[in-house]
């Protein structure tokens, strides 16, 4: 069996300069893209597990097995019951979110001390007088 490593320490430093005030936008969403992130899976299709928060969808990613255990134990988990996740680069994760029929996101340690949101790309809808405001 292999094992893969979560890789995620460099997108943790990012989101703690983000905090502190002087994170990089660019650097930051660079750091998430490059990061592997533990995600859920649920149902018995084992479809990636998604929440539905303010008309957008949010993908759920993590940072650690102990983020995606925080979670987990805020939702009520069941001791005898098998929680699966899979591994991706969080450019898989932005890409898989694009896809999607509905605005969607990535919500990252979404019940951690530094949660961390990449919003869904929306288009602007054109204005009827020809100006943007």
């Amino acid at each position: 069996m292999t094992v893969i490593e979560v890789e995620s320490a460099r997108l943790r430093a990012e989101i703690a300069a983000f905090y502190a005030g002087f994170g990089v936008p660019g650097e930051l969403a660079a750091a998430f893209e490059a990061s592997a992130l533990l995600v859920p899976l649920a149902g018995p299709e084992d479809r990636v597990f998604t929440l539905e928060s303010g008309g957008a969808g949010w993908l759920c990613a993590f940072t650690s097995i102990n983020e995606y255990a925080h979670f987990m134990a805020a939702r009520g988990v069941v001791a005898d019951q098998t929680y699966r996740f899979h591994t991706f680069l969080g450019k898989r994760l932005r890409e898989f979110a694009a896809a999607q029929p509905e605005p969607t996101g990535v919500a990252v340690d979404m019940l951690g001390a530094a949660p961390m949101a990449f919003p869904p790309e929306l288009d602007e809808a054109p204005s009827t007088d020809g100006v943007r405001g």
